[in-house]
């Protein structure tokens, strides 16, 4: 049999024999060694893991097989193993990466027996069953306060169906509510085995491999939420693996989201609410616009939301920069501080010094050209941020960010990075106090990502019915994501996308990979002129390579020879 050693740095498969003994009546060995199976093999005079991948493979002639040493468990199925496979081709990256993904978490011997499956009840909600009809894949644009949880009870009612949430907390909550309506459910990848006997499986993105017995259909909820993205290589989307694997299987993909990326979209057909459905689904969204307010006196909180953020809790106010300030300058002077040795503008620390972020030089609080110690914040952080928003709402304020949790449990009034809009589970309002941040990051799919922060907002506070406000201060109000917001119509911001990624070329009317490492200027001089594709770059040590599909950028990838030393090869990625 041919199999694939887990082992970095080697990317190619050896020939093993099972041991004739295996195969002894009552030996339960030769009965797990199948496709899939995780093995151990005697390899270089040391004892690695490996995957089988083929069976009954005929050895060359003259050629002496060593059996394998040992069979640790049950692996991937076949069509995992084949998905894998596609997978690692696609994303460029090593077979084996894809396989530990797919592969259980502890060893499995046998599988338990199946359950009878269950069928979960028609509720009184919006029933979904039309969208598993055809094994055609779908969008639903569900408004942010509709609940997706019919349209996971549609799927179960065909049988074993596999569920993608965002986050682990979502897919805990869905797989609990599917229980107690009766669904037998498996939680990957902690019940492995369970899903691989026969059940609906329920997890985040890893998942997307999961085993399911008599797979029925998929759903990706939220489908536009970055975390379905890999960040290791190969760096795979949860919700094209998806697609794939219900078209290889013949099943329906149902993909929810309240504002469809256009890299679903190119994929799946959408299907949208009644525009009243849809408003009702949304908030009231206050734009205040900061186009006459002083660019160097105006401050972070305008006079408009002063009366928000006095007025009664919770408010929760999003700053995407950490820290105090992330841009001074020198009052007397006017000088910008800047970093001695790098000129790169530098940050102020909890202590007061100043840090620079590149080369990490720190030095005292004063101006390098003037001497003065009276330094300006032109860009507030969190942490200052904090200090002013206490003194303005005459009250305590809790700071959260990715590292630091709520601090204050008393308070009913919070600041952070968009980390506070997945801990602060409801408010009365949510104030975006710099949101021309996010609409002008240099990113191609900025605005999409500043949509999916007010789609998180527009869950803290409610729907429109709930009276709650999501207030959004900017320099440009006219932004298309703004327009779209405040009108509840995501197709606002699709059409003005997909015009722009059109003319410039950008996915998904194309297939883009950013390659950097050591080896990056080797392997993009190997690239050459190669026919069909654009290499832009470096910047910052970074290349782009563009194609006008992924199938041309895959087999560009795959031809080159890698180079020796670090390499990475991002396809897709979120970010760039």
């Amino acid at each position: 049999m041919r199999v694939l050693p887990d082992v970095a740095g080697i990317d190619r498969t050896f020939d093993y024999v099972v041991p004739a003994d295996w195969d002894a009546p009552g030996d339960p060995r030769g009965a797990i060694v199948q496709p899939g199976s995780l093995v151990r093999i005697d390899l270089h005079g040391r004892r690695v893991g490996a995957w089988v991948l083929e069976v009954d493979v005929a050895p060359p002639e003259g050629v002496t097989l060593r059996p394998l040493a040992k069979v640790s468990s049950l692996g991937p199925p076949v069509d995992v193993l084949d998905l894998a496979r596609a997978t690692a081709w696609r994303w460029y990256g090593r077979l084996a990466n894809v396989l530990t993904t797919a592969s259980p978490p502890t060893a499995v011997r046998a599988l338990p027996l199946a359950r009878p499956h269950v069928v979960a009840p028609q509720g009184a909600g919006v029933s979904y069953d039309e969208a598993f009809a055809t094994a055609a894949p779908l969008v639903l644009r569900l408004p942010p306060a509709d609940d997706a949880f019919d349209v996971l009870a549609a799927a179960t009612r065909r049988g074993n169906a596999l569920i993608l949430a965002p986050s682990v907390d979502e897919a805990r909550t869905f797989a609990t509510r599917l229980r107690r309506s009766g669904v037998i459910v498996a939680l990957h990848p902690r019940d492995w085995a369970v899903g691989a006997a026969g059940a609906t499986v329920v997890g985040v993105r890893a998942a997307a491999f999961a085993p399911v017995r008599d797979l029925a259909a998929i759903v990706v909820v939220d489908e536009h939420v970055e975390t379905y993205q890999e960040e290791r290589m190969p760096t795979w989307h949860a919700r094209d693996v998806c697609i794939d694997r219900a078209r290889r299987a013949g099943v329906p993909c149902v993909l929810t989201s309240p504002a469809p990326t256009l890299d679903a979209l190119a994929l799946a057909d959408e299907r949208a609410p009644s525009r009243a459905v849809e408003r009702a689904g949304w908030p009231i969204v206050d734009v205040v616009d900061r186009r006459r307010d002083d660019v160097g006196h105006g401050g972070l909180f305008s006079e408009r939301i002063v009366s928000v953020l006095r007025g009664e809790g919770p408010v929760v106010c999003v700053l995407n920069r950490t820290g105090r300030s992330r841009l001074l300058a020198c009052a007397p002077c006017g000088e910008l501080a800047r970093c001695e040795r790098c000129h790169s503008a530098v940050t102020q620390r909890d202590d007061g010094a100043l840090a620079c972020g590149q080369c990490a030089m720190i030095r005292p609080a004063l101006c390098a050209s003037c001497g003065s110690q009276q330094l300006k914040n032109l860009r507030l952080g969190v942490t200052r941020a904090r200090e002013e928003l206490e003194a303005l709402a005459q009250r305590p304020v809790a700071e959260v960010t990715a590292e630091h949790e709520r601090g204050d449990r008393t308070s009913d009034l919070y600041i952070g990075t968009e980390a506070v809009l997945h801990q602060v589970r409801s408010a009365r309002a949510v104030v975006f106090l710099d949101f021309d941040q996010e609409l002008l990051a240099p990113r191609f799919r900025a605005g999409e990502q500043a949509m999916g922060l007010l789609v998180r907002a527009a869950r803290v506070v409610g729907g429109r019915a709930a009276g709650g406000r999501v207030v959004v201060q900017t320099r440009l109000p006219r932004h298309e994501v703004i327009d779209a917001a405040l009108h509840a119509d995501p197709g606002r911001l699709v059409a003005a996308e997909r015009e722009t990624r059109t003319a410039l070329g950008y996915p998904p009317f194309s297939a883009l990979a950013v390659v950097s490492g050591v080896a990056a200027p080797a392997f993009v001089d190997r690239l050459g002129s190669t026919a069909g594709i654009d290499v832009m770059g470096p910047n910052d040590g970074r290349w782009l390579v563009r194609a006008p599909d992924h199938a041309t950028l895959a087999e560009v990838l795959a031809a080159v020879e890698r180079p020796p030393g670090r390499l990475r090869v991002e396809v897709d990625p979120h970010r760039v």
